[in-house]
């Protein structure tokens, strides 16, 4: 992997990790997200399904939205997704539909993660990248769903 792309991708998923932070003071399961064009940051979220008592309002799925937004355009071509932890069924087949260029996620999630259920559910286009920041983004669910159980 070429060092420029690598060290951005660490610079982006520490922006993820800082989401993923503001979801746990909330309450929330801390996964982080964010959507890069172009090197700008365009979208930034974190989980809110307690806050909207909504199964839905994933980290990745509010970013989607709000990059659409800023973009003007339901695609997402052009963009990368930043996400602390490896996106769901339920998100993998949104960013299929977004047709995102490239996704990178810091920890796997062997139970519930996409790659588990099917891993063409991404766009067949869409490059991943699995592993940055991989030891902090484990430790802050890890230290989460500790606290609570």
């Amino acid at each position: 992997m070429d060092r420029t792309l690598e060290n951005n991708d660490e610079i982006y998923m520490r922006e993820a990790l800082r989401e993923a932070q503001a979801a746990a003071r909330d309450g929330e399961i801390p996964i982080g997200a964010v959507i890069v064009s172009n090197g700008v940051i365009i979208a930034k979220a974190h989980n809110l399904t307690e806050q909207l008592q909504d199964t839905t309002a994933h980290a990745e799925m509010l970013a989607i939205t709000s990059a659409t937004n800023y973009l003007g355009s339901k695609y997402l071509t052009r963009c990368t997704l930043y996400v602390t932890v490896e996106p769901c069924p339920m998100c993998a087949a949104a960013l299929c539909w977004s047709q995102i260029d490239r996704v990178v996620y810091g920890a796997a999630d062997p139970k519930r993660g996409y790659s588990r259920f099917s891993p063409s559910l991404l766009h067949p286009k869409t490059e991943i990248s699995a592993g940055i920041l991989q030891d902090e983004c484990s430790a802050i669910i890890t230290e989460f769903f500790k606290k609570i159980r």
